[in-house]
């Protein structure tokens, strides 16, 4: 495992494991998934993984219950993430779901406090106030921020007073917006950007197709699963393959490596087995050759999806058609 060239209290690894598929049936993993969730955070452990990531909405609190659960007496070992949803975030809300999570996960301090999403009316002011109390009194240590532009994000850390070590948002190779100005401040900055969603929710694994499209609310939902996207992206994941081929390894893992070339980037994939969980660790230690990356870009650069209003009326049929 490879670790963020950063100065935090404990290593942060290049590749996390992100639990919103922990006690969420929106992904359709069936009854049995708790069980194999711990399974999943016990080897993720083994394999050197050391951020782990929740949310208080992730099954309305059950994923930080199973992660807490699962991480038992070396909660105080990783990096605990969480997540507040942010929809009153005075700063005496803020403290009290800020407990509330601890409790859930059973840890005495809170290692990345995130606000899960921009509140449209609420000032960062009064919620980053609430987040300098928590770590104040110890119960947070390092504050981060989730779905923010880079504007916000820096005016959310001069509210703060200080570092906002991270900002979690949407990176994979079909979804580049963090490269133009995220990921570049974060690195002048001495920040993290953290990855979710790094393999477009599968659309990357090269598991579907058009003829052969994924089951679950959760990717039903996503346009990339339009059978038209799908088959747009048949280019993309023809070049992931041929890199992945040399490399014996993965086109999931390719996609990973890709954005882990960026040192201050960290992924977080879900896994839904304990196998998926050893792939994406074994992620962190592809080095791509210049060639490589340059192809992997212009693949990227040439994948044009429908998405936006123009993909709900597509959306909408395919849903009905089920």
């Amino acid at each position: 495992m490879r670790y963020v060239p950063l100065d935090t209290p404990k290593p942060i690894s290049k590749i996390g494991l992100g639990t919103w598929q922990f006690g969420s049936r929106e992904w359709g993993y069936g009854p049995d998934y708790e069980q194999r969730a711990a399974q999943i955070v016990r080897r993720a452990l083994d394999l050197g993984v050391t951020l782990f990531d929740t949310a208080e909405i992730y099954g309305f609190g059950r994923s930080e219950r199973i992660l807490g659960a699962a991480l038992g007496d070396d909660r105080a070992k990783v990096v605990v993430a969480s997540k507040i949803f942010p929809v009153l975030p005075l700063a005496p809300v803020v403290q009290q779901r800020a407990v509330a999570s601890a409790a859930r996960l059973g840890v005495a301090g809170i290692d990345l406090y995130q606000v899960h999403q921009p509140n449209p009316v609420v000032a960062d002011t009064t919620t980053m106030r609430g987040m300098r109390a928590l770590q104040d009194v110890g119960l947070v240590g390092e504050v981060g921020v989730s779905n923010y532009g880079l504007r916000r994000w820096r005016f959310a850390e001069a509210a703060l007073g200080r570092r906002v070590l991270s900002n979690q948002v949407r990176y994979s190779m079909v979804d580049r917006g963090p490269e133009k100005d995220l990921i570049p401040y974060a690195e002048q900055a001495g920040r993290i950007v953290i990855a979710y969603s790094p393999l477009g929710q599968g659309f990357l694994s090269g598991r579907y197709d058009a003829r052969n499209p994924p089951t679950g609310a959760v990717r039903r939902a996503n346009p990339y699963f339009l059978p038209e996207n799908l088959e747009r992206g048949t280019e993309l994941i023809a070049t992931l393959r041929e890199v992945a081929d040399a490399h014996d390894a993965t086109p999931s893992q390719i996609a990973l490596a890709y954005l882990l070339r960026h040192p201050n980037v960290v992924a977080i994939p879900g896994a839904s087995g304990v196998e998926q969980m050893e792939r994406n660790a074994a992620a962190a230690e592809i080095d791509l050759a210049d060639e490589e990356h340059a192809a992997l870009v212009a693949a990227a650069h040439a994948f044009r999806p429908v998405t936006g209003l123009a993909a709900v009326p597509k959306l909408i049929r395919a849903r009905t058609r089920k």
